[in-house]
């Protein structure tokens, strides 16, 4: 007979599940149980790297929101979230409720108002992983399997891939194992994830996030943000409060100094914040589809009121010039990176709000309007590529597909933010710079840029911000537009 060498199970005392009329109360309970879940881990995770091999096993569960809609009640119909379509109970765990607080209280209202229901918190059935319970500890790393005298998942709950996909916002999950439907886009241990790789790849964390984020693939744009940030911060009715950088660097004053690591992160975010969380975040996502859909699969979770695109494109159209703007009100999705996920069949349509503010806020920094806005500026299709020198291959094919969409300009990233923009539900748009016209023999050299180039190059960063301070004067209901929702949508955002 072989001996049992089983561990027993430890977890915290079952938390008696709650009710509550009140989403404020709602949030503050999930932020209590969270807390109480973290520390048990911690406890005990602390206490096996400084002792022998552990006497037990340790977990606990993430908290869990719930609500019970048991009829057909008539909800407004131009709202686009915060109800859901047909009766039945609906449930989420739920993770870093602190970090959540606003989008909580706000969602859980919501819901409260057009269903007239209460809610309910208590602990759910999924485990916390300790990795992501130690994540919130800057001091506390989890060691490599081998290092310690034990294995980590005998002792200790792991990520699980089972919970933390992508199968709610791609329409594919089906109910919750207990029977309810999902509450919200992503699950507890989906945003954990997210939440870590951010912290990896941008090399700050994610609480820096504002609500409005810009996307680049160039560095020009991130010196241009420094001195915008600075000239806001001098300029107390801006109502931006401090500039963050990589390292969590926080200059709060115009004249303070940020020091630039000899290593950048793959991606760096740089956050002009606001106390409402209704600032700017910049990332340089540098060049390719792969690393804009890995900077939006994770900023996703964080859930966003707009992303932009604001980046260097190849014209291609003769009558272009170095330097003219492009703004997408379509896109040919040559980059594959999300055809498993969105298959290219679908379409991704030009959000109205997004582009009125656009192009009003090209109008206002060029002091151009209606037909004179149009010497320097053109709608079109943007291509999105996954090969950066296409033009050393057999061109027939790429230029006909180009030329059958109506392309008006090429690059490595935009449908990519924009496809995943329409899948995460997160408001999208694109505005492109045309630095080349590789089908005009105008190549990326150096030396040819002109005065108006340099000139419509540092408007460009100015066009976004515009764009950005537009949307957030636009009511959440008409920006979150009804064209991003399915025919049964999570109540969530």
């Amino acid at each position: 007979m072989t001996e049992d060498r089983t561990l027993p199970m430890e977890t915290p005392e079952p938390a008696a599940r709650e009710y509550f009329d009140d989403a404020g109360a709602a949030a503050e309970h999930l932020i209590e149980l969270y807390d109480r879940a973290t520390c048990f881990l911690l406890e005990h995770f602390v206490a096996t790297l400084q002792g022998s091999r552990p006497r037990a096993r340790f977990r606990a569960f993430y908290p869990e929101l719930r609500i019970n809609v048991p009829d057909h009640t008539k909800v407004d119909s131009r709202l686009s979230f915060g109800h859901v379509s047909v009766p039945g109970i609906y449930a989420s765990s739920v993770t870093r409720p602190d970090l959540f607080r606003g989008y909580l209280t706000e969602q859980i209202g919501l819901l409260m108002k057009n269903h007239g229901v209460r809610v309910s918190v208590g602990d759910s059935d999924t485990p916390m992983p300790v990795h992501f319970a130690v994540a919130t500890q800057s001091d506390l790393n989890v060691p490599q399997e081998g290092v310690l005298n034990y294995s980590l998942r005998d002792v200790f709950d792991v990520p699980d891939l089972n919970t933390m996909n992508d199968d709610i916002v791609n329409g594919t999950a089906g109910p919750n194992p207990d029977g309810s439907q999902p509450l919200a886009p992503f699950t507890a241990q989906r945003v954990d994830y997210s939440l870590a790789r951010l912290a990896h790849y941008t090399a700050t964390l994610p609480e820096h996030f504002q609500n409005f984020v810009l996307f680049t693939n160039y560095q020009f744009y991130v010196d241009e943000f420094e001195v915008f940030a600075r000239q806001a911060l001098a300029d107390p009715a801006s109502g931006y409060t401090e500039f963050v950088s990589p390292g969590n660097q926080r200059l709060e004053r115009p004249e303070d100094i940020i020091v630039t690591g000899a290593k950048m992160p793959q991606m760096p975010a740089y956050h002009l914040k606001r106390r409402d969380g209704d600032g700017i975040t910049l990332v340089n996502i540098g060049v390719g589809p792969s690393n804009a859909k890995t900077a939006t699969d994770h900023i996703a979770v964080l859930r966003p009121h707009a992303w932009l695109m604001v980046g260097h494109c190849a014209g291609l159209r003769n009558s272009q010039s170095l330097g003219d703007f492009v703004l997408a009100h379509a896109y040919l999705r040559e980059d594959h990176v999300l055809d498993d996920d969105l298959p290219v069949w679908v379409p991704i349509p030009a959000l109205a709000e997004v582009q009125v503010a656009l192009q009003d806020a090209v109008a206002e920094v060029t002091r151009l309007e209606g037909y004179e806005l149009k010497r320097i500026m053109r709608t079109g299709t943007v291509a999105t590529i996954d090969n950066r020198n296409w033009e050393l291959r057999d061109q027939s094919g790429p230029v006909q597909r180009l030329s059958q969409s109506r392309a008006v300009a090429l690059d490595m990233e935009s449908a990519t933010i924009a496809a995943n923009g329409f899948r995460f539900r997160v408001p999208y748009g694109t505005l492109l710079c045309v630095s080349d016209k590789p089908l005009h023999g105008e190549l990326k050299l150096p030396g040819m840029a002109s005065d108006f180039y340099r000139t419509q190059v540092a408007n460009h960063l100015l066009i976004g911000i515009r764009a950005m301070e537009k949307l957030r004067e636009t009511p959440l209901e008409r920006l979150h537009s009804r064209k991003l929702r399915s025919f049964n949508e999570t109540a969530f955002l």
